[in-house]
């Protein structure tokens, strides 16, 4: 009688001499996702038979797609000398991009075409029209649009300021609610409301006013009208300066403060002017309209000077008692660093309130020159590295 060894005996539901098929299974997952890891350099290879096809997918057709990107870091510099038939991949970008979003999730997906760019250079993401818009919109693709945009031509610079469009205008309304909010919220003890809510109650006056119907005997009060708060109506303009350092290191804060500048500009409580510079300075303040328009118009990188910027950003002054003065930099001085102090120092004894923002962002992280910051913050300047939403707060609790 012949047994054949792969099949369970009657009344048995695994094999007498194997492991069940599903640790074996689990263990050559295991070793798989390991040379997955390892690359190419690993001394055991992918088990490449049908039996170990996971899901949709073999661990070999996952391998050349990683390939494609990771073997970029395998040159002679780190001992890897290239062979003729090593690497010799088929994929093309598109077609790479196309496996990437088969195979993984969008949140892988979206870590593999941020390296593609930032890592590796596969800049044909950015230049061919149809792998442009088959990306997804969103922060980081706006940040390499930026600083590729300088390569981009006719329909690609076209399609890249629709998604340019697309991510800053879902980036205004999530800020915009809390700016309005921050800013044009605040209320009036002096004025009355039609708004009848909780929030707008004006409990002290509501109780001053309601006296006369206090009840002795039931020692309460019978309240016959209740009093609100109505919002502050600007009459005099508060004037908001804002100077942004477009260096490399600070892409992050040029985005947020070009959008909180175009928010502030639809402000009627505000008067808004933003510049931005490197050695040189350009005003943008006839752009506000449009902050795609300005962040089109950014050259990120080269040298700085922020004294020279100080300087132009007073000429924008008229009433310094009423104007918020707001620099966004890293205050890595290009230029002798004492006229960006003089240039600071004479900014506040103007009487104009000056903010030193070392980062305008949501991620909490700046690198600056903290003996600068220091410096600055000894002169009576406000510095700090904060949100948009926390800006908005810091101006509304000024202007009130």
């Amino acid at each position: 009688m012949e047994v054949n060894m792969n099949e369970a005996p009657h009344g048995q539901d695994e094999p007498l001499t194997e492991k069940p098929a599903t640790e074996e299974r689990s263990a050559v997952e295991t070793l798989n996702r390991w040379r997955l890891i390892l690359g190419e350099s690993a001394e055991v290879g992918l088990c490449e038979s049908d039996q170990y096809i996971t899901g949709e997918f073999q661990y070999v057709e996952l391998d050349e797609i990683l390939g494609y990107l990771y073997n970029r870091e395998y040159g002679e510099e780190q001992g890897y000398r290239k062979e003729g038939g090593r690497g010799s991949s088929e994929l093309t970008v598109p077609n790479w991009l196309h496996k990437v979003r088969d195979l993984f999730p969008k949140s892988t997906v979206e870590i593999l075409e941020k390296q593609a760019l930032d890592r590796y250079g596969l800049t044909e993401l950015l230049t061919d029209k149809k792998l442009l818009e088959s990306l997804e919109p969103n922060m980081n693709l706006l940040k390499n649009i930026m600083q590729f945009k300088g390569r981009m031509k006719g329909e690609v610079l076209r399609s890249a300021k629709d998604i340019v469009r697309t991510v800053v205008e879902d980036l205004r309304r999530k800020l915009e609610l809390h700016t309005r909010a921050s800013i044009m919220g605040k209320r009036s003890k002096y004025a009355s409301s039609s708004v009848r809510s909780l929030r707008n109650l004006n409990f002290k006056r509501t109780i001053a006013r309601n006296l006369k119907n206090y009840d002795k005997h039931k020692r309460r009060f019978v309240i016959d009208r209740l009093y609100f708060d109505g919002n502050i109506q600007q009459h005099n303009k508060w004037n908001i300066i804002i100077g942004v350092d477009e260096s490399g290191s600070m892409m992050d804060s040029v985005i947020y403060s070009s959008v909180m500048a175009s928010i502030f500009y639809r402000l009627n409580a505000l008067r808004t002017k933003l510049f931005i510079f490197d050695t040189k300075v350009v005003d943008l303040s006839d752009r506000l309209e449009d902050p795609v328009d300005v962040l089109m118009n950014v050259q990120l990188g080269g040298g700085t000077h922020i004294a020279k910027a100080l300087r132009y950003g007073e000429t924008l002054i008229e009433n310094p008692g009423k104007t918020i003065y707001i620099l966004v930099s890293d205050l890595v001085e290009g230029f002798p660093i004492n006229q960006m102090y003089q240039a600071c120092k004479d900014i506040i004894d103007s009487g104009c309130k000056l903010l030193v923002l070392t980062a305008l962002d949501f991620n909490g992280e700046s690198v600056y020159n903290k003996h600068a910051a220091q410096t600055l913050a000894n002169m009576g300047a406000q510095v700090a590295a904060i949100t948009p939403n926390e800006l908005a707060e810091w101006i509304g609790e000024m202007i009130t």
